[in-house]
């Protein structure tokens, strides 16, 4: 974890109005000859103190101001206020990001995928860590590159989960896997295989010219939330923008277990892909939203969590 302290305070811009003192989630600020100064010794480095701050006399040196430069919009750069947002918009917009699996062949930007990156990288992560990569695929040849590597892996698993033996036993020691992809997955991958060599229909990418992986570095709190909630970000912004986006599971299980796919794309070992994201230019349309399942809210009082 990074904790070095880089927040620094213009002495001569402070106005003393100790806004920045409560926001601290270390605790590293303090007022001084009435002014604040930076008195600890580790740093979440958020930039609460530089949002709070009415005169601009806080800087954080760890924040890069490039990562609220986009190329393809302007951001403004004041804060909006709870409740400013319209929620009916918001959710509008939630609820009609879908997942694509029909794509126009245009190329994706790079300044588009640079800026969704950014995006995505707003998200809150556990203590601050930002834990993400993100490696980008950004043309066809690259993304049915990747295709062809984790078709070849479900057919080498199609292969073993055809041997009823040997999925029986492993089911028998508390590895039932192998069994259940054999029971819910074999049959559709193997036609899927049998398309792509045949016809090349791409039902691994779905057409995707460009392709977003999301992963975490090993050793931070919450890789897997920060990572999820990071993408979450990126397929609301790929709408917003114009493109479609689907989430690739089948590549995401064969990343997990084939250390040839990760290398060859250069992905380190500490890395963790959380999810991947066919990205493109949508060629289908629809005319309304769809609804979901019935979710009920369970609320709990303190009757309940005392017994």
């Amino acid at each position: 974890m990074i904790r070095t302290v880089t927040t620094v305070i213009d002495s001569e811009l402070c106005i003393g109005c100790g806004k920045c003192i409560p926001v601290c989630p270390t605790g590293i600020l303090e007022m001084k000859d009435g002014v604040a100064i930076v008195s600890g010794t580790e740093s979440l480095q958020c930039g609460h103190c530089v949002a709070v701050c009415p005169v601009d006399a806080v800087r954080v040196d760890a924040i890069d101001p490039g990562m609220q430069s986009f190329a393809t919009f302007k951001m403004a750069r004041e804060w909006m206020p709870y409740g400013r947002f319209d929620t009916a918009e918001l959710v509008r917009l939630m609820a009609s990001r879908r997942s694509c699996r029909n794509f126009k062949p245009d190329p994706v930007p790079r300044e588009v995928l640079e800026d969704l990156v950014k995006i995505a990288c707003t998200a809150p992560s556990g203590t601050n860590e930002q834990p993400w990569t993100y490696p980008v695929l950004a043309d066809r040849e690259s993304v049915l590159a990747l295709g062809k590597r984790v078709m070849a892996f479900f057919q080498r698993l199609v292969s073993l989960s055809s041997k009823p033996l040997l999925r029986n036993a492993l089911r028998l020691v508390g590895q039932p896997e192998l069994h259940a992809f054999h029971r819910d997955y074999s049959q559709k991958v193997s036609e899927a295989i049998e398309e792509f060599s045949k016809n090349g229909r791409d039902r691994m990418f779905h057409g995707a010219p460009a392709v977003i992986l999301v992963c975490s570095r090993n050793g931070v709190s919450t890789p897997a939330d920060d990572a999820l909630l990071a993408t979450q970000n990126m397929l609301l912004a790929a709408h917003a923008m114009g493109f479609g986006t689907c989430l690739i599971g089948f590549a995401v299980a064969a990343l997990s277990r084939d250390r040839s796919i990760k290398a060859s794309l250069g992905l380190a070992r500490n890395e963790k892909v959380h999810a991947v994201i066919a990205l493109g230019r949508p060629d289908e349309t629809w005319h309304t939203v769809a609804g979901r399942r019935k979710a009920t809210p369970r609320f709990i009082d303190a009757k309940m969590i005392n017994g």
